[in-house]
């Protein structure tokens, strides 16, 4: 068994060089590889939820843009809507003043129409009336003086 001891520690002593290197080896790997990858997938794992991040806060701020929009479009359409309805008010009070004074000047025309149609059928009326009692009396004239002749 000492033979074996011996070639263990033959062996020990042989491959300390080589465990020598691997540790320096794997100290040079962490300081000139893991160290810069792991730091390098940190920074990109902070910059990916850093920009992930950002584009939630520019999605809510884009929401919130188009929710104002689409209120200030209503409230525009609202107003317009408004504006619609008052122009609209607007020319029927004016429609309607222009058929009452449409009225009125018709009505004053008829009355005016009236009255000198009825002036003239009081003239006609009197004028008959006297040319009547004319005839009436030349015919009586003639009757009496015993002219048979019936033209006048």
């Amino acid at each position: 068994m000492s033979e074996t001891l011996k070639l263990l520690q033959s062996d020990f002593l042989s491959s300390i060089p080589t465990i020598l290197f691997v540790v320096i080896l794997l100290a040079i790997l962490d300081r000139l590889f893991f160290r810069p990858v792991s730091e390098v997938m940190k920074n990109r794992a902070e910059e990916t939820e850093g920009a992930l991040a950002r584009a939630r806060s520019r999605a809510e701020e884009a929401d919130a843009k188009s929710r104002q929009y689409e209120e200030a479009l209503r409230a525009a359409r609202q107003e317009l809507y408004a504006q619609r309805q008052n122009a609209k008010r607007k020319a029927e009070a004016e429609r309607e003043s222009v058929l009452n004074t449409a009225r009125e000047r018709t009505g004053a025309m008829v009355k005016s129409a009236e009255a000198a149609i009825s002036a003239e059928v009081r003239t006609a009326k009197d004028q008959l009336a006297a040319s009547c009692h004319a005839l009436a009396q030349e015919l009586t004239n003639r009757i009496i003086s015993g002219d048979g002749s019936t033209a006048p």
